[in-house]
């Protein structure tokens, strides 16, 4: 009978925070901008400068800790990571080992099996590094320290997941949290939000851990997911051929569908850890927390309870609007102005979604203001535009975010209510159609369709399908 196998898998997650300066500098932290145009002394490393801790980074990270369930660190203090690398310019990374900043939290993730708890070991904060950049044309290798000095926190779980479904669950629900927060964009494609994979897999029923690789060079949840699939299987074939798993550094490669080992990584790797003498340590009083308590924005599970209490929409438009705290906020404020929350959440479930997907976008992305929204739901319900020219606006304002009244002014695109413009028409389609004519007399009634398209289109579009409908039966 074939060995089955377990596989052990732990996050080690990096998060980009939305803080507009650095972590220990006022250098802007934007996405972007020329190479090694938002640097200074203190993030490049030059000898003499000296660090001071920015205030926000200490508060998002406490934020993160108290939505994740963790005990917040009252007294703790940064560390000197020290390694030699051409992105890391001091030769050191201020980051925490000794006292981090959260621990001992926990996530609840969604599972096949029901609900789960996904164990996270410490939350630490730390600076980002520069970024290498390979000149294939020149041969040779370029840095950008823009990213250089970014404050970071990386979000270290336990080894607590067993597939890939539960890894994206977890990344997922940690993703939410913290742009609930506020605390960054967390979008996989800019780098603010980072995954490294460790994983081994062992004996199903042993207790004993096998031995682990870790994995990085992850962007997306498809990528993640993928690279723990392949990794499980590289493990197992190398276990039932007798081989030894080597714990290493392996670098996924999407294009290919594999990893390559970068590194071996053994346990005894000595990073030279020692306090940061430049940084003092952080004392953090009762009066500090509690100032971030009444701080924290009301998260999705009560938003969820408020919404079916406070609105007459679907359980299902609920969870899929609460998602996002974007999506919510605009549900919400769009509602606030008059409009009905089931047609919000139609437009907001429709085509904002499909147009997201189509674009590759996050609803982090989404430009249209809520009074825009409005107008447009107004301009529907008054009948003053038909729903094909409501979805031809939006396109454009999901695009340029424009007022939908003057935008419907300026090209023209009102329904025509006037009867007798529209009788006109109608009864020039019947004259142009007389199969259709004949078809629906005789009991076809397909055929009063076809008679409705051309007249719309007669009509570029700016009739109301329903009167339409009614003087063509009445004509007929």
């Amino acid at each position: 009978m074939a060995k089955q196998y377990e596989t052990v898998i732990g996050l080690e997650v990096h998060v980009e925070l939305a803080t507009k300066t650095k972590i220990f500098c006022g250098c802007s932290t934007a996405f972007g901008g020329e190479p090694n145009t938002h640097t200074c002394p203190v993030c490049t490393g030059m000898p003499g400068s000296l660090p001071v801790l920015n205030k926000q980074v200490l508060e998002y990270a406490v934020a993160v800790g108290l939505a994740t369930d963790c005990t917040i660190t009252r007294n703790c203090k940064f560390d000197r990571k020290n390694y030699f690398y051409p992105d890391n310019p001091q030769n050191y990374q201020i980051s925490q080992l000794y006292l981090p900043i959260c621990r001992d939290g926990r996530v609840e993730i969604g599972t096949e099996d029901g609900k789960k708890f996904v164990g996270i070991h410490e939350i630490h904060m730390e600076e980002d590094a520069g970024k290498l950049i390979h000149d294939e044309w020149d041969d040779c290798t370029l840095v950008d320290y823009n990213r250089s000095g970014v404050p970071l926190i990386e979000i270290v779980s336990e080894p607590d997941m067993r597939s890939s479904q539960e890894v994206i669950a977890y990344l997922e629900k940690l993703r939410m949290i913290i742009q609930y927060l506020g605390a960054s964009d967390c979008k996989l494609q800019e780098g603010s939000m980072r995954a490294d994979v460790n994983l081994s897999v062992r004996e199903a029923g042993s207790g004993e851990f096998g031995t682990r690789t870790e994995m990085k060079n992850l962007n997306s949840f498809k990528a993640i997911a993928r690279a723990i699939e392949a990794e499980r299987e590289r493990q197992i074939d190398l276990l039932e051929s007798g081989e030894a798993v080597v714990q290493e550094t392996r670098r996924w490669d999407d294009n290919q569908g594999e990893s390559y080992a970068m590194r071996s990584k053994e346990d005894a790797q000595d990073y030279r850890y020692f306090p940061d003498p430049d940084l003092v340590p952080v004392v953090l009083d009762d009066a500090f927390l509690e100032q971030i308590r009444a701080r924290q924005p009301e998260m999705r599970p009560e938003k969820m309870l408020r919404y079916k209490r406070e609105f007459d929409i679907p359980d299902y438009d609920i969870e899929i609007i609460t998602e996002s705290r974007h999506m919510a906020d605009l549900f919400e404020a769009t509602a606030a102005l008059g409009s009905q929350p089931k047609k919000v959440s139609n437009w907001l479930m429709g085509d904002t979604l499909r147009l997201l997907k189509e674009r590759d976008m996050d609803p982090g992305d989404i430009c249209f203001s809520p009074e825009n929204l409005a107008r447009l739901i107004a301009l529907t319900d008054e009948k003053a535009i038909n729903s094909s020219v409501a979805r031809e606006v939006f396109e454009v304002m999901f695009e340029k975010d424009i007022d939908p009244e003057k935008y419907v002014e300026e090209k023209g695109l009102k329904t025509v209510n006037d009867e007798g413009a529209l009788r006109a028409v109608v009864e020039q389609v019947i004259a142009a159609n007389p199969q259709s004519v004949a078809d629906f007399r005789s009991g076809k009634e397909k055929a009063i369709g076809f008679l409705v398209g051309q007249t719309m289109k007669a009509m570029k579009g700016k009739a109301d399908p329903g009167m339409v409908n009614q003087l063509l039966r009445e004509l007929l």
